[in-house]
């Protein structure tokens, strides 16, 4: 019942549900001086929903994980990175601009487009020391998008339960990779 007044308090009356996904192309693990660093491109658009809560004023977080392991035959894969990029994005009503913020770091845009693009283009993001990786080694990457609810205000959360319109998310994009050289 809370859920539902704070839910129809921002105007958020409950909607047909659109599930909203999100795709991971173009994924390069490149060895750059002594790291390797990973670009990606997410395709995404947030629902009608989520750009709405946006708008009135409520942070959304998404989370960009990524996972290196050794695939080992005789036990469980070795787990050698496991890394997270967290991104907050907000809307400043007083200066009519989007947030985006990650850290210590944040840009404004001038629209939730031009936020969104800046989001979903991941570039030089450092994920592994080249001494923690073998050269001519086999590596299990994995690598996936979403958004995360347990971030949003409590009444927020309750409401999201269950309802495909509150999920922005993609599934985890694998691939296997030899240290040393570039893959894909």
């Amino acid at each position: 019942m809370v859920a539902l007044a704070a839910a129809s308090s921002l105007g958020l009356a409950p909607t047909p549900a659109t599930a909203a996904e999100a795709e991971i192309r173009n994924v390069a693990l490149v060895l750059a001086d002594d790291t390797y660093v990973l670009n990606a491109d997410i395709v995404a658009e947030l629902t009608p929903l989520l750009a709405d809560v946006v708008a009135r004023g409520v942070s959304l977080y998404f989370v960009t994980e990524f996972e290196l392991a050794a695939p080992r035959w005789y036990w469980l894969d070795e787990e050698i990175v496991t890394k997270s990029l967290t991104y907050r994005l907000s809307y400043q009503s007083l200066t009519r601009q989007y947030r985006l913020t990650s850290g210590a770091l944040h840009q404004n845009f001038g629209s939730l487009e031009e936020a969104l693009r800046t989001m979903l283009r991941i570039r030089n993001w450092s994920v592994a020391e080249r001494a923690a990786l073998r050269v001519g080694r086999s590596y299990n990457a994995a690598l996936r998008f979403r958004l995360d609810v347990a971030e949003l205000p409590k009444p927020l959360q309750v409401s999201a339960l269950g309802r495909k319109d509150w999920n922005l998310s993609s599934d985890w994009y694998r691939w296997t990779f030899a240290a040393g050289r570039d893959a894909r």
